[in-house]
Order: C-alpha cells, then sequence, then structure tokens
C-alpha cells in the first residue's frame, strides 16, 4: 500500500509552511520566472500563471496522493506573503528517505528564509514521520544553495560527476544546457540531535541568497 503525506502546516518562529493554494497563482508564477530560478532548476520558462495553476491544482495534489513527495508553500507568518516553496521527491517510504529542495524568491533572499524552512521541514520528517533520511542535491556551481544545506547540518556525501543540467542565457536571450556535478548531501535523524532544532553555524557565514 502506498503511503502519502498527510496534509500540513509547519509554524516556525516567523514562518508557515502549508499546502499551495489557487491564491499563490500570482507569486508562484513570478518566483518561478526569476532568472537564478531559471538557471538551477528545470522548472519551464517562461513560467506563466497557467503553469502555476496547474502546478497547485494538478501536480502538487498528484505527487502527494502517489506517495512520491510533496509541496509546501513557504509564507512569512505576520504578512502571509509567499516568499518559497519547500519540496520533497524522489520519496521511498520502504527506507523512509526523501529528497529535500527549496525555492526562495528573489525579494525574500538573504534573510535566511530557506534554511528555517528546510530545517522546520525536518524536524518534520524526522520526529512526526519517522523518516531515516533526508538527501539534498546542489549543483557544483551553487553556493548559495550548498550553504543552506551546511547551515542545516547535512554532511557532504560526494559528487555525482555530469548529473546535472544547469543553464546559462545565451546572446539571444534563449537558454542553453550546460552540464555540470551534483553535491550530495544527507540528514539523518542523529545530525540534529543535541542541537535543539538550531541552525548550524548561526554567524558563521555572511548574508546570501537562499534559493537552489
Amino acid at each position: 500500500m502506498t503511503s502519502t503525506f498527510p496534509t500540513i502546516s509547519i509554524s516556525t518562529e516567523r514562518l508557515v509552511l502549508r499546502p499551495l493554494d489557487e491564491d499563490d497563482v500570482p507569486a508562484l508564477a513570478a518566483m518561478m520566472n526569476d532568472e537564478q530560478v531559471a538557471a538551477w532548476t528545470d522548472i519551464p520558462q517562461p513560467f506563466t500563471e497557467e503553469r502555476a495553476r496547474t502546478w497547485i491544482t494538478e501536480y502538487a495534489p498528484t505527487e502527494r496522493a502517489a506517495g512520491r513527495g510533496l509541496d509546501l508553500a513557504v509564507t512569512e507568518f505576520l504578512t502571509q506573503r509567499l516568499v518559497g516553496l519547500v519540496q520533497l521527491t524522489r520519496t521511498n517510504w520502504h527506507v523512509r528517505a526523501t529528497e529535500l529542495s527549496y525555492i526562495i524568491a528573489p525579494w525574500a533572499r538573504g534573510e535566511g528564509y530557506a534554511s528555517e524552512a528546510a530545517l522546520a521541514t525536518a524536524q518534520w520528517l524526522f520526529t512526526d514521520q519517522k523518516f531515516e533520511r533526508i538527501e539534498v542535491r546542489t549543483a557544483a556551481g551553487n553556493t548559495a544553495s550548498q550553504q543552506v544545506a551546511q547551515k542545516i547540518g547535512c554532511i557532504s556525501e560526494g559528487v555525482l560527476r555530469n548529473a546535472c543540467i544547469a543553464h546559462v542565457r545565451a546572446e539571444d536571450g534563449t537558454w542553453t544546457d550546460v552540464r555540470t556535478d551534483f553535491i550530495v548531501w544527507s540528514l539523518l535523524p542523529e545530525d540534529l540531535d543535541g542541537t535543539g532544532g538550531e541552525l548550524a553555524g548561526t554567524g558563521d557565514y555572511p548574508p546570501f541568497p537562499d534559493w537552489n
């Protein structure tokens, strides 16, 4: 029997992580059209509001129902504004493992929202869902995403050579694929033991744009 993630809401000091809804369409479309999102993900470009609506009403519910993953809107607690997205994908319920990724809107970067949202999601997975492994994959050149992985306590396990396709803009404005490496990170329940759930290395890194 396929397991599925529940419909949940996770709160932190500054954020609320909740299911996407149709009110998020304009903000989701704007966030996904950002140059850095286009560079480091396979999100189709341009990302129209129609695509955003399909993601919210069809793709995300289907992935959750099939047990493959979960999409969570990351919103500011005070303003309820959409600041990003946390995704769980490639979920293996037998070994209790999943892959975590994060995207933060351009205007909200540099505030630590990605690490705060990712850590809250990890804590929920390890405690409520009894998961045993979270994996994060970052492109070799995506230093901001790597800093987020480090900040939440992930351990670098190695490199998947030539396993990632990034994108660069050509002179005519179109996007060109560029093959690069994936750095693989993991987070286990014991990696958070004794930390009280606090972010690792607080103060060790300068402000950076949180995006994956």
